[in-house]
Order: C-alpha cells, then sequence, then structure tokens
C-alpha cells in the first residue's frame, strides 16, 4: 500500500485495556491526519475490519476472545493489512511479539506509560510514526533462509568456536520496519570468520536482547545484544540494545562498542545515525556501512559520512525493502556506493571485504 502523508491515515486499536485505548487514541489524535478507531477484543475488531477496512491494525498480543498471533494469522489470510504489535514487556510479550513479526506484523512499539511526560512524548513520536511506517509497508512473506548443511548433525559441538583474530575492518547496518526479516536473510548468509557486525535495528528495550538470541540460533556467526565496554571481534554481531545509542570507537588497533543515554535523534533511540558517524570517526575506509528497509531518514545523513570518510556504502534496493524511505533518503543526499537487493548485500560485503585483505597482504 502506498499511502502519502498528505492522506489521511484510517487506524484500528485493538486492546482490551481501555485506558490503553483512550491513551492511545489521544496520542494519535494529535495528528490531524488520523482517524482512531477502537475494538475491545480481535472479534469486535474484526466485525469493525469488514466495515471500515483500516490502513493499519495496532494490536496486543494478550487478548480474551482469541489471541493476538491467531488475530495477525487471520489477517493475513483474509484481509492483508500492516498491523503493528503495542506490546508489554513481560517476557513471555517478548517471545510473543517476535514470532508476531514472523506472522507478518510489520512494527513492534511497547506500550504507553502514562504520567511520566518525557516518556508519553518520545512514545508519541514512536507510535505516530509506526503506524504512518506500517501504512507505506509492502506486505511480504516471509523469505526462507538456505539449510546450512554442518557436521553438527553427527557431532554436535556446545558453542560456536571463538574466532581470535583482531578484525581490520568493521560492517556497520541499520534498519527499521521490516528489518527483523532483512537481518536474518543478511546474517544467515555470513561466515563464522566475516568481520565483526555492529546492527541498530529500531526496535523497543528487552526486545532487541530476545531477537539478537533468536538470530544466534539460526546464523553460524555469533550474535549478541551489545554491551558498554566490549571489544569487537572477527565472527562476531553486535545489535544495540533498545533506548539505547551505540557508537564504535577505536582504542589502538582495537574497535570498543560504548553504549549511552542521549534524547532521540532522527527521532530514534538507538540511532543509525549515531552508529554511522561513529564508525566514519573510528573505522574511516576500512568500513561498509549498509541501510536496509525502513521508514524515515535516520542513517542517511550518517552513511554519506561515512562515504565521506572512505568507507563503502550500500542501500538495499525498493523491490525488496518492506519500507524504502530510508535508503532512498540515503541515496538522495549522495551517500550511497551501490543499491542492491537484499539477497545480494552479505555476498556484496564480503567480496569488498576480500578483495580489501588481499590487496593490503
Amino acid at each position: 500500500m502506498s499511502l502519502s502523508n498528505e492522506q489521511s491515515l484510517q487506524v484500528l486499536v485493538v486492546d482490551d485495556s481501555a485506558m490503553v485505548r483512550q491513551v492511545m487514541q489521544a496520542i494519535m489524535s494529535t495528528d490531524r491526519r488520523i482517524r482512531v478507531k477502537a475494538a475491545a477484543d480481535p472479534l469486535i475488531a474484526w466485525t469493525k475490519m469488514q466495515k471500515m477496512r483500516p490502513q493499519v491494525v495496532v494490536t496486543d498480543l494478550e487478548m480474551p476472545r482469541m489471541d493476538g498471533l491467531t488475530f495477525i494469522r487471520k489477517i493475513m489470510a483474509e484481509m492483508p493489512t500492516p498491523v503493528v504489535v503495542c506490546s508489554g514487556l513481560a517476557a513471555r510479550g517478548t517471545e510473543l511479539a517476535l514470532r508476531a513479526l514472523e506472522e507478518g506484523a510489520v512494527e513492534v512499539i511497547t506500550k504507553p506509560k502514562v504520567g511520566v511526560r518525557e516518556f508519553l512524548h518520545e512514545s508519541a513520536v514512536t507510535l505516530i510514526d509506526a503506524v504512518w511506517s506500517a501504512a507505506q509497508a509492502q506486505l511480504k512473506p516471509r523469505l526462507p533462509v538456505a539449510p546450512r548443511l554442518t557436521a553438527d548433525a553427527i557431532l554436535p559441538r556446545k558453542g560456536k568456536p571463538p574466532v581470535n583474530s583482531a578484525p581490520s575492518w568493521v560492517i556497520a547496518v541499520g534498519a527499521s520496519t521490516g528489518g527483523t526479516e532483512a537481518l536474518r536473510v543478511f546474517l544467515a548468509a555470513l561466515p563464522t570468520d566475516c568481520p565483526p557486525v555492529a546492527i541498530v535495528q529500531h526496535m523497543p528495550e528487552v526486545f532487541t536482547r530476545a531477537f539478537a538470541e533468536r538470530l544466534n540460533k539460526e546464523c553460524a556467526v555469533e550474535i549478541a545484544e551489545a554491551r558498554d565496554g566490549e571489544r569487537l571481534k572477527n565472527g562476531q554481531v553486535v545489535i544495540a540494545p533498545g533506548n539505547r545509542h551505540m557508537l564504535v570507537n577505536r582504542s589502538g588497533e582495537e574497535f570498543i562498542i560504548q553504549i549511552i543515554d542521549g534524547p532521540l535523534v532522527s527521532r530514534h533511540r538507538p540511532s543509525v545515525d549515531v552508529l554511522f558517524r561513529s564508525v566514519a570517526m573510528a573505522v574511516g575506509q576500512k568500513a561498509v556501512g549498509v541501510i536496509m528497509t525502513g521508514m524515515g531518514d535516520d542513517g542517511a545523513e550518517g552513511l554519506r559520512e561515512m562515504k565521506e570518510a572512505g568507507a563503502v556504502t550500500i542501500a538495499q534496493d525498493q523491490a525488496s525493502c518492506v519500507v524504502f524511505g530510508m535508503p532512498k533518503e540515503a541515496i538522495a543526499r549522495g551517500g550511497v556506493d551501490a543499491v542492491m537487493p537484499l539477497d545480494q548485500i552479505a555476498r556484496a560485503v564480503l567480496n569488498l571485504h576480500g578483495k580489501a585483505s588481499a590487496s593490503s597482504g
């Protein structure tokens, strides 16, 4: 679905809490282009959907009469509509939300908290951006990842083998709406000896750790939520923790992760711009920057700075993006060397690293 910001947006909020419905309606109503209706459970919501055909559904997952996952499956099968999951931070809710993304939801946000002015303001930014982003999403089936045949089937090992060599390169990746799926495809194609990868995926706190743990089970590389002060090493992927900015700093020949608080940057925390600028400053020409699917312009300026510092920069192409906003803006600002489909990005990054290693050897 293509929707410009000048058009009105029909949103249906589904939550069994009257307070949550009221707060979310109040927040979204501050954008006069958004028209909000609400339902207390999925069955009531489904009846309303037959009449109003919303452009975005914002739903909780644990509700009476029908659970959220079943509701999302029903929507995708019978009336494909972009879905934003609005969930609490309980551990079970985190797992359910990640499963909802696999079932076709395009975004996960946390429920607004009432009574804290700063948090409510940031919740408003996040919620309104999420529904506009979802409205522009291209709904796509989940891409299969080719099975990786290894000796594990015969001789299982405990954990993943350590890769001890210090990195000479760093790969920095930024993604938002649709990024959880894009990152799964990208990371599954990386070998255990790849350069370290630092990722900002717009996602609430707590969810990033569960997301990293899930990816770690599927991929050959070591994947974890980033920790302040840790050294980057080859074969390692770090994902910025939700609600914290992540930077890469240099210490001698090593690259060190820094996790900090701070205001929203480019309307996000963590911000892709913050990561990309730090990589431009600390790594320079021995870096690769990748901007993936997502709405808005976070990462566009940082990617341009990476390119100016000598890094190679890549944007995911429109056809494979759920939302082409972030790559499109980066291209428009002149920060992109190459534009390519999602399934070609990992190979391109590895080829770049291989050529550079050969020329420097």
